[in-house]
Formats: structure tokens, C-alpha cells, sequence
């Protein structure tokens, strides 16, 4: 595990993990081991805890979730997080990419936000993301080329994925994929993890 992620779960705050939830399942293919490196909650919450964190800071300065904006402020603010992840090898990631996208390969990551009516989400005890589907094999080659560790990629990835479930799209346009950027960028910093946009020299 990455020693900047140990860190990050030792100093997290009972009420900040008590404000999300997190599921993690696989594909049979996927050895156990793997997951228990890679996407354990020690090395996935300090990501998604990270992340909440600065959205909610930006929330109070004005920013709008796209796919939250029925919901209230203090709703937002009050209910539990819960976000499901599920890893899977590159044979089901081409098929589901192909299903969602009508893209006919395995893709690093695909996001299926939750799109609960706010009227439900009141009546919950918790506030539904959504899920990321992680293909490990993309990700693995991925970081290969990108000159990177694979742990850095998945950080990279979970915050990139938790922000397309909040609504971000960089294929918006150039402005869209800047905010998306920047916000990647930031919240990467703050849990001491370098720009994915900058060459790994």
C-alpha cells in the first residue's frame, strides 16, 4: 500500500468515516490477493473521504452538483455516501463498455450514477452515488505506460469516477474538462499524490 494512503486512514476522523460507505466486489476471475492490494477500504476511503471533503468545500462557496441539484444542502450534508465499486477483467469490461458506451473495448473505468429522485434519497438512510466498474487489466497497462504505479492510477480514477456520479462530464467541452481537471488535480495534492497530467519523468 502506498505509505501516503496508510497515512491518510490513520488520521481520518471517526465522523468522516461515518459519513460514507463503501462496497467493493469483483468478477470471479479477480484473485482475492488482487483485491486486497488494490482496493482494500484502507487504500480506496481516504480517496473518497478526500474527495467529498473538497466537494463539500466547494459546495459552500456556490458550486452545484449537476446530478444533485433537487437536493437540499443540509440533505446533502447529512446523509451517509455510499458508493459501490466492481472490479473486472478485461473480457465482461469490453462487454459492459460496449452496452453503455457502444465502444467496443475494455475501458479503465465506467461510472452509472445513481439517479435516486430526491424524494427517495430523503426516505433513505443514506445518499446513493452510484457504482464504478474498474476494469484491473486496463488500469494494469495503464499505468505501464503512463510511467506510474498502479496505485496511483486507481487514486486517480476513483476521484475521476466519483466526480462523473456527482455529474462532472469533461466531454462537455474544454471548460467542462478543465473544472474536471483541476478538481483531479487538487484533491490528488491534498492526499499528497502527484498531477496525472504531468509526464512522470
Amino acid at each position: 500500500m502506498n505509505q501516503s494512503n496508510n497515512d491518510n486512514i490513520n488520521v481520518l476522523k471517526t465522523s468522516e468515516l461515518d459519513k460514507v460507505e463503501l462496497n467493493v466486489s469483483a468478477i470471479d476471475s479477480i484473485d482475492e490477493g488482487l483485491i486486497s492490494c488494490y482496493y482494500s477500504e484502507d487504500r480506496l476511503l481516504p480517496i473518497m473521504v478526500a474527495t467529498l471533503k473538497y466537494i463539500d468545500k466547494h459546495i459552500e462557496n456556490g458550486l452545484t452538483l449537476p446530478y444533485f441539484t433537487d437536493i437540499s444542502l443540509e440533505t446533502w450534508q447529512d446523509k451517509v455516501k455510499a458508493l459501490d465499486i466492481y472490479i473486472t477483467d478485461k473480457i465482461e469490461g469490453r462487454e459492459l463498455n460496449l452496452e453503455a458506451r457502444g465502444k467496443d473495448y475494455a475501458t479503465n473505468i465506467l461510472s452509472y450514477p445513481s439517479e435516486m429522485p430526491a424524494n427517495i434519497i430523503e426516505l433513505m438512510p443514506m445518499l446513493p452515488l452510484g457504482e464504478l466498474i474498474i476494469c484491473h487489466d486496463v488500469v494494469e497497462r495503464e499505468a505501464v505506460e503512463q510511467q506510474k504505479t498502479v496505485e496511483q492510477h486507481i487514486s486517480h480514477l476513483l476521484i475521476h469516477g466519483l466526480l462523473h456520479l456527482l455529474g462532472f462530464d469533461h466531454e462537455l467541452g474544454q471548460a467542462e474538462q478543465d473544472e474536471m481537471e483541476r478538481f483531479e488535480i487538487e484533491i490528488l495534492a491534498s492526499l499528497n499524490l502527484p498531477n496525472p497530467y504531468l509526464p512522470n519523468i
